[in-house]
């Protein structure tokens, strides 16, 4: 079963929301570590709703039916894809994503958006002008337009 296809009419997804996990490129940071941090943080479980990790492996975090708690003030009205890195060697935002997740972020979007057609691709620090980070560290928008 796809994504969002047997759950997709149980709430109104209008944004994809595209993040990184905000972690040097160099260092694993597996879906156990991501799950440890969120937890740490006060969260129930990982907060985003899919987490690729650098071997393009699709992690499904939280069903899509359910509301996420990565994007504050629209977790409600979107799904979160999350991208192991977004730092370079340096600690500097970058695109950090390898081949594998550049494929596996795109045929997800591709299937999100067969179950979602008229929710819009973006990423965190498109959401609003509130938002100070450079995460996903790519214009999401411009690079899935077309979708």
């Amino acid at each position: 079963m796809r994504a969002g296809s047997f759950y997709q009419n149980y709430r109104e997804v209008r944004l994809l929301v595209v993040h990184c996990s905000t972690t040097r490129c160099d260092r694993n940071f597996s879906i156990e570590a991501l799950q440890h941090c969120h937890i740490a943080r006060g969260f129930a479980s990982i907060s985003y709703h899919f987490y690729i990790t650098r071997d393009g492996e699709v992690h499904i975090c939280r069903p899509v039916y359910q509301i996420g708690a990565h994007a504050s003030g629209w977790n409600d009205k979107s799904i979160g894809i999350c991208y192991e890195g977004g730092l370079n060697e340096s600690s500097r935002p970058a695109d950090t994503r390898t081949y594998a997740q550049k494929c596996s972020l795109l045929d997800l979007l591709r299937q999100l958006k067969t179950d979602y057609p008229e929710a819009r691709i973006i990423g965190h620090y498109q959401l609003s002008v509130l938002v100070h980070k450079a995460c996903p560290c790519f214009d999401a928008r411009k690079e899935y337009k077309d979708l």
